[in-house]
């Protein structure tokens, strides 16, 4: 019988094997990427976009939370937006009027996420106490004011970082947890219909941080990972993962599809967002900017604009990039006007109709960024 000094050794040169041969896949990988959307965009006299700061202006801000806001999300017909906070409260907006329409005390304080149904008639959240709350934001309240929970979806073994119902249906979401898997959940038995990864072999092998249904097919879905990958799933095929995306040298903090639904976009603990083709697998850009100081700011949101050529990207240190995706420039840095946030970006979000971005920060506020003159939609 093998000594425990020799399957130690063993376990070394396994992992030492294992290492080396990523390695090599990950240096072919690159040999095989001739060129970036971005260089090819340049050799076709492809010009950047001229983006100023009366192009996307600063105009409302949203108080009413005490703490840090975690999580934002709008509703698909435009004018309300629901938000989580270090509070303990999910407060639901009216985007055009600033006013709140709903002020839900959690029952777990620890909230991480929250999201609209499509109907705009429910809300969910989740965090460290590992369920996703459903509210029925037509339920009665109680003798406190406070709307009660209507389901709860328990299952997971670990926080619930993420959340998004399935576009069209009031009935199924989707949740990404600190147990490294992803979960499909029919709301109306409170039962999971599908587990993905977990023991399967194709699973995330650490946190998933967060994931993105595909606006074109609903049945594909992509996950962020502590493990700095991102894999693509159907929901059809639980057992494995479509594909999985490799790039990122830390936490994928955020993933969001690409509008045209065959590409999606990530950002991460590394500094970088960087775009994927779901059909190729391949990464076709890396968003990068080098900071005057030299320190790294993570990537703690993203997304797009309607049509793709923006992606709007949340750091660490309070700034909010405007990137062109096609040339791969920063055009706008909302965190360096004169009404930005006090502290880091946690969220952002666009509006169903394109005509306004909504952020989230530790400063306990959100802000809400119209698209000014003739940028009404890009």
């Amino acid at each position: 019988m093998s000594s425990v000094t020799e399957l130690k050794e063993r376990h070394l040169a396994a992992t030492e094997t294992l290492n080396n041969l990523k390695h090599r896949l990950n240096q072919r990988r690159l040999s095989l990427l001739d060129t970036d959307i971005a260089g090819y965009a340049r050799s076709q006299g492809k010009t950047a976009l001229t983006f100023g700061p009366t192009d996307l202006v600063c105009c409302r801000t949203l108080q009413g939370h005490t703490g840090k806001v975690y999580s934002l999300d709008w509703t698909s017909e435009k004018n309300r937006i629901v938000s989580a906070s270090q509070d303990g409260r999910l407060i639901v907006w009216n985007a055009l009027t600033s006013q709140k329409t709903h002020a839900i005390k959690l029952p777990c304080a620890w909230v991480m996420t929250c999201a609209f149904s499509p109907t705009g008639q429910s809300v969910a959240c989740g965090g460290l106490d590992s369920v996703c709350s459903i509210f029925n934001m037509n339920s009665p309240t109680d003798r406190d004011g406070n709307l009660t929970v209507s389901r709860t979806l328990s299952g997971h073994k670990g926080y619930v970082s993420s959340c998004q119902y399935v576009p069209d249906e009031d009935t199924h979401l989707i949740t990404g947890s600190g147990d490294q898997t992803c979960v499909l959940w029919d709301i109306t038995t409170g039962l999971r219909t599908s587990v993905f990864g977990g023991e399967f072999q194709s699973g995330h092998t650490a946190d998933v941080l967060s994931i993105s249904i595909n606006g074109s097919n609903s049945r594909m879905f992509v996950s962020g990972s502590c493990d700095a990958t991102a894999r693509l799933w159907d929901t059809r095929v639980a057992s494995r993962a479509v594909r999985i995306f490799h790039g990122h040298e830390g936490d994928v903090n955020s993933v969001k599809f690409f509008p045209d639904g065959n590409r999606f976009g990530t950002g991460s603990e590394d500094g970088t967002c960087r775009l994927f083709d779901i059909r190729t697998g391949h990464q076709l850009q890396v968003y990068h900017n080098q900071h005057s100081d030299n320190e790294t700011a993570h990537v703690t949101s993203i997304a797009f604009s309607i049509s793709g050529r923006l992606l709007f990207a949340g750091y660490t240190n309070g700034h909010c990039y405007v990137w062109d995706t096609l040339l791969a420039k920063v055009v706008l840095n909302l965190g360096s006007l004169q009404n930005s946030h006090d502290g880091r970006i946690s969220c952002l979000g666009l509006s169903a109709d394109g005509s306004a971005l909504c952020t989230g920060s530790w400063d306990t506020n959100l802000k809400i960024w119209a698209f000014g003159g003739h940028r009404t939609v890009i």
